[in-house]
């Protein structure tokens, strides 16, 4: 099986930025896995996000998508369609006054028949939990439902790939949840590919993979369990870790020999009920 997303060597400069964005990233990114991108501010994370469907073009090195460079110009459209892009502001994607007549936008735009187009709307907000409110104004939705009309909007484009920029960033706890949520049974349930560039650990403890950044290159590599014991690595990154993973590391600094590798709430329990035996 051949990587969804190869992204080969590549680094981008802003203009009159200091230095690079991204400085020799290369990554594969294979079909049908969850992959976290975690990073502080600056890092390249959102930049790197935004190479995966040719917003940006790499200065130097390629950006594959199904075998397609980004940079060549007649492959724009197919790779957009595979790769479909969601930003933090649920607002500044939704276009019309009705939730399912958003969600038709894209494939109306790519000439989709429409019998396909209703087939495809119906199924996209089924799959995000918002069919029963299709007919409802998106601009009375809460912050998580508008965010998921705007995840429906994308399904209908039929991607292989759903990258999400901070999806999250301006909801409350239940919206994260509700958006969480979909885009994990999205990548389970359907196999679709999923790239989370995120800041909340807890989030990024339910992908396959967690890729971490730092001034533009990758600095870590690895399955959540590899990746969230390095507390004191992440620390010097800015970053944080879950609260079950602090938890387990107070509590050995304490006395206890606990495995520092449980990323839910009920491991952890689990872990520290068989301690106390």
């Amino acid at each position: 099986m051949d990587p969804v997303i190869r992204i080969k060597n590549i680094s981008y400069t802003y203009p009159d930025a200091p230095g690079p964005a991204l400085n020799d990233v290369s990554l594969d990114i294979w079909p049908g896995t969850f992959v976290a991108v975690l990073g502080s501010n600056g890092s390249g994370k959102s930049t790197l996000a935004k190479h995966l469907n040719a917003i940006l073009l790499p200065a130097a090195g390629k950006v594959l998508v199904d075998g397609m460079d980004t940079i060549d110009e007649g492959s724009l459209l197919p790779i957009r369609r595979r790769v479909g892009m969601v930003f933090q502001n649920p607002d500044n994607q939704i276009v019309a006054n009705v939730v399912e007549d958003d969600v038709a936008f894209a494939p109306e735009n790519l000439g989709v028949e429409p019998g396909e187009i209703r087939r495809r709307v119906d199924a996209a907000l089924r799959q995000v939990g918002m069919y029963e409110l299709r007919l409802h104004a998106p601009h009375l939705l809460s912050g998580g439902q508008k965010q998921r009309v705007a995840i429906a909007g994308i399904l209908a484009m039929d991607p292989q790939v759903l990258v999400l920029d901070e999806p999250t960033a301006m909801l409350d706890p239940q919206g994260r949840r509700e958006v969480i949520d979909t885009v994990e049974a999205l990548c389970r349930d359907r196999g679709i590919t999923v790239v989370l560039i995120t800041h909340h650990m807890d989030e990024a403890a339910r992908a396959d993979r967690i890729v971490v950044m730092d001034k533009g290159r990758v600095v870590m590599d690895g399955a959540p369990r590899e990746i969230f014991p390095q507390a004191e690595a992440l620390r010097a990154l800015r970053l944080d870790v879950p609260d079950t993973t602090e938890l387990l590391r107070r509590l050995n600094a304490a006395g206890m020999r606990l495995p520092a590798d449980a990323l839910t709430a009920e491991d952890c329990a689990a872990l520290i009920g068989e301690a106390l035996g």
